[in-house]
């Protein structure tokens, strides 16, 4: 490929040629055509839908955020060369893209990117996965379907569910919903198939599922321990655990006043939701200067582990946040911009491709450092 800076046409994406090698490499253009579905009755048309994924992943990428913007790259040298085009797809090609979108393109876009990621480990040797799972919000303005008001975040929007690799930060899965659905919603569905998958189509010695206390609840637990995978859950503060939490403190009377005293134990502990009991770790903690204790609580099936063990792998979970912020700022996946609920999570899913294909970039062509 030879690139002249002659002063003839110029760009400000020649970037992009970088990216486009992955997607040849990862023969992005010949899975999509095979596994992603669309309601699609034209007879004849100047853009395939595969295409215009593809434009729409390059926009993501370079960093623009709004359909909008493809009138104005309609000519842009690197995306006719990458796309391979005398002009790429306007504005009003890509909305009626996103309008052939449905249940089953949504499925099937989850498909394509389970198969990139796959393609990613295999040539990684990865043996060994962390699933970490969480909620976030996305904004609406106006009168988006399935939008609504979330307590917790005090505005309107989305909540989808979200799951990243806790040791490569890939994006595993996202499920877009309303706004007012709770924190846990949904996760047996979300979960069960991640979890099928890479125990029988890339087996792995070990699958941990982290989650953070607003996923304290028996449909995970029971979702994990049927298919045989450990999970390491913060639960939430309650009377019971508590009690049973002072119950176990020793308070050390050799312990200087003023410097911070830590103390961490296990115990068997059964909600009153819960068909048995189950191991915690308790971490007991006084601020120097301080009176009481604070204490912080795991759920755990890794019964072998130490407590402050637990707490440290519980704590890496953090790195998922940053994921998350970069999935919203880097590739737009909060950007909702569409009036249906099926476009929108397209859209999502649009950016979760767009994610993926840099991390496995950075995976399998960049050095460590």
């Amino acid at each position: 490929l030879h690139i002249s800076h002659t002063g003839g046409e110029l760009s400000s994406d020649a970037g992009l040629v970088l990216i486009k090698e992955v997607i040849h490499k990862l023969d992005f253009a010949d899975l999509a055509q095979k596994l992603v579905s669309f309601k699609d009755q034209r007879r004849y048309y100047q853009h395939s839908n595969v295409s215009l994924m593809e434009q729409l992943l390059l926009q993501k990428i370079a960093g623009y955020a709004t359909d909008q913007v493809a009138t104005s790259l309609r000519f842009d040298p690197i995306f006719k060369l990458l796309l391979d085009k005398p002009a790429i797809a306007s504005q009003a090609s890509i909305s009626r893209f996103w309008q052939r979108c449905d249940e089953t393109t949504i499925t099937s876009l989850q498909v394509l990117n389970q198969t990139l990621l796959d393609r990613g480990r295999l040539t990684t040797n990865q043996t060994e996965l962390i699933i970490d799972v969480d909620s976030t919000h996305s904004d609406t303005f106006g009168n988006q379907e399935s939008s609504d008001f979330n307590a917790h975040y005090q505005t309107n929007g989305f909540h989808p569910l979200v799951a990243f690799d806790g040791q490569n930060e890939a994006f595993l899965a996202a499920q877009l919903r309303p706004g007012n659905v709770y924190t846990s919603k949904e996760i047996h569905s979300f979960l069960e198939p991640l979890l099928q998958h890479y125990q029988n189509s890339l087996p792995c010695t070990e699958i941990l599922v982290r989650g953070d206390s607003g996923f304290a609840t028996p449909e995970l637990y029971d979702t994990c321990e049927e298919h045989k995978a450990f999970y390491l859950v913060r639960l939430k503060a309650n009377r019971r655990l508590r009690d049973l939490a002072e119950g176990y403190v020793q308070i050390d009377d050799e312990q200087q006043w003023d410097q911070t005293e830590i103390h961490y134990y296990s115990a068997k502990y059964q909600a009153g939701s819960w068909d048995q009991p189950r191991q915690i770790y308790i971490k007991s903690t006084r601020e120097a200067g301080e009176l009481l204790f604070n204490h912080e609580y795991v759920l755990t099936n890794l019964t072998k582990l130490t407590p402050e063990t637990a707490f440290e792998l519980y704590q890496h979970r953090g790195q998922m946040e940053n994921d998350i912020k970069e999935a919203k700022e880097g590739f737009f996946f909060d950007k909702t911009n569409s009036t249906g609920f099926i476009e929108n999570h397209a859209r999502m899913m649009l950016s979760v491709l767009a994610y993926n294909l840099v991390s496995l970039f950075k995976q399998l062509s960049l050095p460590p450092q």
